[in-house]
């Protein structure tokens, strides 16, 4: 079992990632009956939350089904980030995050997310003070470092660790790789390895398939995965995981039924939600993967992230479902 303060979860748990236009109260959903142990929400900034700024306050939703579910915040304000866990703290998460990873330039500019990568002392006085803060568990997720020259994670755990973090997860690139190149486990491993680590420590970056996540568990010794981007538009993927951990074999993809089901509902829940108009549009970007691998679906897809309205893409799924029926396409 691994333990996130007081909450239980399965042996090597699956995480969420927090990404931004993406882990929104809908998809979290789907994700968490798909599979998910924990999920994370949109990284909030802690400037906006206090200026009460709407995008920011709307992220702090949570649909009880979610949890248990972190909310994620960033800045490098001190008087911010406090006042910020005060508000979260209101819509009573079972987890608070604190992105010190986002490698974003807007974000980085101001000294947050990644940037603080820069000023490991102040990442860990604002850490101590946010812990001393709130009864709620603190987790944070970080990367190796700000450059290959200046990787100090195996310092850094432990000096998060010794100010109160409940659990660790690290992105296997620096800030200067932003997403490019390969992640790089080994100094994720160094950090879970460390005898002085008593925490989880979670890894997160290039896991897209079961074998990867299994490597990432067997090989490196890993409490658990955070996945991101291979999830997007493919809540299956935590199952599948789960699935070829029991088994050793694929679990069978969704069917053609199963895609369209699962992407009528994320498109019904996002307009819910967030509206016609932002459902409509923020939605668009899981189409890809929802239907990815099915041939000459070129036109189907250009009706679906070229609508305006909800009706056309509701139409584009009729016509799909009419189209390629309970077909599976491995």
């Amino acid at each position: 079992m691994v333990k996130i303060g007081d909450i239980e979860l399965p042996d090597f748990p699956l995480l969420l990632a927090p990404m931004e236009d993406v882990s929104d109260p809908p998809f979290r959903t789907l994700c968490k009956e798909n599979g998910a142990d924990v999920v994370y929400t949109e990284f909030i900034s802690s400037e906006g939350l206090i200026r009460d700024a709407a995008k920011s306050t709307m992220k702090l939703d949570i649909y009880e089904s979610e949890r248990p579910v972190g909310i994620q915040i960033f800045g490098a304000n001190l008087d911010s980030m406090l006042q910020c866990v005060e508000i979260v703290e209101r819509t009573k998460p079972d987890i608070i995050d604190i992105n010190f990873g986002c490698p974003v330039k807007k974000v980085v500019s101001k000294g947050a997310g990644a940037g603080i990568l820069k000023d490991i002392d102040l990442m860990v006085s604002l850490t101590k003070a946010m812990v001393e803060h709130t009864s709620l568990p603190i987790t944070v997720k970080t990367r190796l470092g700000w450059d290959d020259d200046s990787i100090r994670i195996v310092e850094v755990a432990e000096r998060l660790q010794d100010v109160g973090i409940k659990a660790l997860s690290i992105h296997g690139r620096t800030r200067a790789q932003m997403y490019k190149g390969n992640a790089n486990w080994k100094p994720i491993a160094e950090v879970k390895n460390n005898p002085r680590m008593h925490i989880p420590i979670f890894g997160n970056g290039d896991v897209t398939t079961p074998e990867l996540a299994m490597k990432m568990r067997d090989e490196y010794g890993l409490d658990g995965c955070m996945i991101g981007r291979a999830s997007i538009g493919y809540p299956w993927f935590f199952n599948e995981i789960k699935h070829f951990f029991k088994h050793g074999t694929h679990m069978a993809p969704p069917t053609m039924a199963d895609r369209v089901e699962v992407a009528r509902r994320h498109l019904q829940m996002a307009i819910d939600w967030k509206g016609e108009t932002l459902g409509v549009f923020e939605t668009r970007r899981h189409y890809t993967n929802y239907f990815k691998g099915i041939p000459n679906f070129k036109e189907y897809r250009m009706k679906m992230v070229t609508s305006d309205d909800s009706a056309g893409v509701f139409a584009a799924f009729d016509e799909v479902l009419a189209k390629f029926g309970d077909h599976n396409f491995a």
